[in-house]
């Protein structure tokens, strides 16, 4: 099979340097988004999402002529959907007693709605998008199937999905390890010939509902470890103990490693993609979606521990909060913790400015957004870490002094040095540790 042309359907996180990834080495590539400020900010040379290295990235793809945007399809040798599957809650499950989330497959079958006019024999197909076990073969198939096409005889069907970090998707879309489901033998050579033109890590290859299964085995798992975590947490303010403290001497044992706890779990995979496999067998995952119910609960208990600094009620407290996105060092707000704990603090009665580094122009409703630290602090009473971004951990206590007449902070993160604060001079406080309150 020979790839001349690619359309990648869905220009996001992983869609836009997907398509670069292929179009840099050679392929002619068509991005693809319904979203029409995405594609005219593309074609203007500007960019939409922040990701270390992305801008160049796009630069070379499109200056070389071989990326082109656009908001429809086109006939192409192979197609990829990476469009966004976010979920909905379940309004039967809730009224059941039970807080469950469903998964939004609607772009993902807009998408294979849009390939279907285009597909032609001897072309590849390939679902990105994190999906419930069986959506190639229950979803897009069905919809392809109304070409009259065969997959794995006609054309390729295949499912690989994305592996990779935020801050660091470009290096590890190339260097992981990449997994193609393929329906049928043939389909999943194909797609391990189209990802060749850029992986070099390990190719292997099994069927879709497997592969499918495998990314989200991956995010629960991390999901889980996190809940242990957070309900440590608890745990450790109810007991009087420290966590930190408690975490690091047990992680001393040779085969035991805590993750850190903090305010919550966000983003678009590990906070998302448990109540997919949760969605597919509900009796038979109570560890799976006990692990969510703790994560999703955790900005609740940072509330209360909110409150036990504060006093029980916070009503009118000046409270500069920092950080908004899901994890450290990215722009990504989506599924954000923090932006819960924000919005818990504003129904408390609080006055809440937030300032988040690397989206100042973020607008959370309810929420006075900073345009720098400086503005943040500048009337704080007092303030709380709640992401470890890179330069809020390198933040001295003697210049927070000068830009702040707040002297209690709250460390939700673990990413400050208790005894440096103390000395000089603030009131310092941890998520999890019931020691200093």
């Amino acid at each position: 099979m020979k790839f001349e042309k690619v359309c990648v359907i869905g220009l996001g996180y992983i869609g836009l340097p997907t398509a670069c990834m292929l179009a840099n080495r050679g392929l002619k590539v068509l991005g693809v988004d319904i979203n029409p400020q995405i594609i005219e900010t593309l074609q203007g040379g500007g960019l939409h999402i922040h990701e270390p290295g992305l801008q160049a990235l796009v630069q070379e793809a499109t200056s070389s002529g071989n990326l082109m945007v656009s908001e429809q399809p086109e006939d192409a040798d192979a197609f990829i959907i990476a469009v966004p599957t976010p979920f909905y809650e379940d309004r039967n499950g809730m009224a059941r007693g039970a807080s469950y989330r469903m998964a939004d497959m609607r772009s993902v079958s807009a998408a294979a709605e849009a390939i279907l006019p285009h597909l032609k024999r001897g072309n590849l197909v390939v679902l990105e998008s994190t999906s419930p076990p069986r959506t190639t073969l229950d979803l897009v198939k069905p919809i392809l199937d109304r070409s009259g096409l065969k997959p794995g005889v006609d054309y390729a069907l295949c499912y690989s999905p994305e592996r990779v970090l935020p801050g660091q998707i470009l290096r590890e879309l190339v260097e992981n390890a990449r997994v193609i489901g393929g329906v049928g033998e043939v389909s999943a050579k194909a797609g391990q010939m189209l990802y060749a033109h850029f992986v070099t890590g390990e190719i292997v290859l099994t069927d879709a509902t497997t592969a499918e299964m495998v990314k989200l085995m991956e995010n629960t798992y991390r999901d889980i470890n996190i809940a242990i975590a957070n309900e440590f947490s608890q745990l450790a303010e109810h007991l009087g103990v420290d966590i930190w403290e408690a975490i690091a001497c047990a992680n001393r044992h040779p085969r035991v490693k805590i993750l850190r706890p903090g305010p919550g779990v966000g983003g678009h995979c590990i906070s998302v993609d448990p109540w997919f496999l949760v969605e597919a067998a509900p009796e038979i995952t109570p560890l799976i979606h006990t692990a969510r119910q703790v994560n999703d609960g955790q900005p609740y208990f940072t509330l209360e521990f909110v409150r036990r600094v504060l006093g029980r009620t916070i009503t009118d407290k000046r409270i500069a909060v920092l950080g908004l996105a899901f994890k450290p060092n990215v722009d990504d707000i989506r599924e954000s913790p923090a932006i819960d704990v924000a919005h818990l603090l504003v129904s408390a009665g609080a006055k809440v400015t937030a300032y988040e580094p690397f989206k100042p122009d973020a607008k959370v409703e309810g929420v006075q957004m900073a345009e720098s630290l400086e503005a943040a602090l500048a009337d704080a009473e007092a303030v709380i870490l709640l992401v470890g971004h890179t330069p809020f951990l390198e933040l001295k206590p003697e210049d927070v002094a000068k830009m702040t007449p707040a002297r209690v902070m709250m460390d939700c993160v673990g990413g400050w040095k208790l005894q440096e604060w103390w000395d000089a001079g603030f009131q310092f406080f941890r998520l999890g540790d019931r020691k200093n309150i």
